[in-house]
């Protein structure tokens, strides 16, 4: 059995998830549509340069869950997977998934988007890993804060390594 480890964007997905949750946010007035579009290309811009500051991203990029419950942002996700993100699948990585599912590979996705984003969809793929950035959760509520290490650059290199470890002693 072999290790089978996947980015998202780009790769299972045609697009950026994130970028997309972005525009979402926009779309379902969670916050203000021309300040955060606008704020939202800029990271995405910085993110393909290499020059992304991942903690002033997380930030940005988290604002729009502060202060929400669980529920209200699994119905957000649910939203955000059946209206936004199941069009950017791509067949050709749920084959190949399936083709490493039918060799007995675990399954892993390692991303530097929040998982607030990633679990809805590593979920719809089948995939029962998942490394992404993490998000605060306090008394059932949202933070708006990333929490951990964030899977961005060598933190993804951490986030492995560790992911790893706590699988062999088990």
């Amino acid at each position: 059995m072999a290790l089978a480890i996947f980015d998202l964007d780009n790769t299972l997905i045609a697009g950026d998830s994130d970028h997309r949750w972005g525009e979402f946010a926009c779309a379902e007035g969670l916050v203000d549509p021309t300040g955060h579009a606008e704020a939202n290309y800029r990271f995405l811009r910085e993110y393909q340069a290499g020059t992304l500051n991942i903690d002033d991203y997380l930030e940005f990029a988290l604002r729009p869950i502060k202060g929400m419950s669980l529920e209200a942002v699994a119905d957000l996700q649910r939203r955000f997977l059946a209206d936004w993100a199941e069009a950017m699948i791509l067949p050709a990585a749920e084959a190949l998934l399936q083709e490493h599912r039918g060799q007995g590979d675990t399954l892993l996705i390692i991303t530097a988007t929040n998982t607030v984003v990633t679990q809805p969809i590593a979920e719809r793929l089948g995939v029962p890993h998942l490394i992404g950035c993490d998000v605060e959760v306090v008394n059932g509520h949202f933070t708006g804060r990333p929490q951990g290490i964030p899977s961005f650059r060598e933190g993804k290199v951490q986030r492995l390594a560790a992911w790893l470890r706590d699988r062999s002693e088990q």
